[in-house]
């Protein structure tokens, strides 16, 4: 049997096209990853003047990596395309309190006294990350 030259260009790109896809699946990396961020947090009086400006260097969890996800020719979406993506966000979030411990007044001049010298925040941090379905608030 004789295989015409385009019949088997053919037959080559399908399984190279296959071949790619079956790797794809296999590269799902999704990571809760420490990073460092500098908070800043103004702080105001009862009428609304600056009292205070504080920040500092926070070490917290973020989500890093990569998802799969894809996209098929369908005949049911009225789009002909059925999707199907999945995001790395956070599957909870966990709170805790961070000291910023360089504060300044509304002048730009470092605070000294106990009251004034630090300031204590509640923040909220990824406290575990995975692929979820992109655009699923549920959690």
């Amino acid at each position: 049997m004789l295989v015409s030259p385009k019949s088997l260009l053919i037959l080559v790109i399908y399984a190279t096209i296959n071949d790619a896809e079956i790797t794809e699946i296999d590269d799902e990396s999704c990571e809760t990853l420490q990073s460092e961020v500098r908070i800043t947090k103004d702080e105001y009086d009862e009428i609304g003047r600056l009292r205070r400006t504080c920040s500092g260097d926070v070490s917290v969890t973020k989500c890093e990596g990569f998802c799969n996800s894809q996209v098929q020719p369908s005949v049911i979406t009225t789009t002909g395309f059925s999707k199907e993506c999945y995001c790395c966000r956070e599957s909870y979030l966990k709170e805790r309190f961070v000291v910023l411990n360089q504060c300044y007044d509304a002048d730009g001049i470092k605070l000294m006294s106990m009251d004034d010298e630090i300031m204590e925040i509640k923040i909220r941090e990824p406290a575990e990350c995975k692929c979820i379905k992109c655009g699923d608030l549920a959690r």
